[in-house]
């Protein structure tokens, strides 16, 4: 009860922001060192006295900003979500500019290859360690995740903004989510047969949708 209210950084709890150069250079470490942690040994190993040991930091100066392992994982989880969503913001710049023919294609195999790169993304989420907290905000980044698509099909002229945009971008996400997953868990690069089935059942779903509505250009 006594202790300072948390302050966040996206979904991150956080006694207090760091303010100088050197404060966050020092909570950069930090979480680099946990995701060597994660990666290597697993969300069990991200104790606090480990995680402090490992970026070579005093004990007192980790829990300035992370106070325990669940906040250590709400910070990782915020960083890859933000990871995810910075190429989300891409994708909506690149869609009127190259006016793609296979949106689909594009966005799995890009995503694909992040889960390809990001170990430390997988290795949080096929874990059991996953905190309300982090849960809670994974929902919220689904949300804007589909959010950018329908901004992509958008500046694709192939959909219309109204409320069924929204559910239908949001249910792609979820199933587009579910089947990475699954592909990554069956191989470190991903099964690719499996992303396949992703993208063709996502370009039904895109077809499904542009006769839903027409030529929205035409409206």
């Amino acid at each position: 009860m006594g202790e300072p209210a948390a302050e966040s950084v996206g979904s991150a709890p956080l006694r207090r922001m760091p303010q100088q150069a050197r404060s966050k250079a020092r909570l950069a470490r930090v979480l680099e060192a946990a995701e060597r942690l994660l990666v290597d040994e697993g969300v069990e190993a991200l104790t606090t006295t480990r995680v402090a040991a490992e970026a070579k930091v005093s004990i007192g100066s980790l829990y300035q900003y992370l106070p325990d392992r669940d906040a250590i994982i709400d910070a990782l989880a915020s960083g890859y979500f933000s990871k995810l969503e910075a190429l989300m913001e891409g994708f909506v710049q690149g869609a009127a500019e190259q006016r793609w023919e296979d949106p689909v294609g594009v966005l799995v195999d890009a995503y694909a290859g992040l889960y390809r790169t990001e170990h430390g993304f997988r290795a949080l989420w096929f874990g059991s360690g996953l905190t309300e907290r982090t849960r809670a905000a994974d929902r919220e980044h689904k949300l804007r995740m589909a959010d950018g698509i329908g901004r992509v099909l958008l500046a694709l002229g192939v959909a219309r903004d109204d409320d069924a945009l929204g559910r239908a971008c949001h249910a792609a996400v979820l199933t587009a989510d579910a089947l990475a997953q699954e592909a990554f868990r069956r191989s470190p690069e991903g099964d690719a047969e499996l992303l396949e089935e992703a993208k063709v059942m996502l370009r039904g779903y895109l077809a499904a949708l542009e006769e839903r509505y027409g030529d929205p250009r035409g409206q």
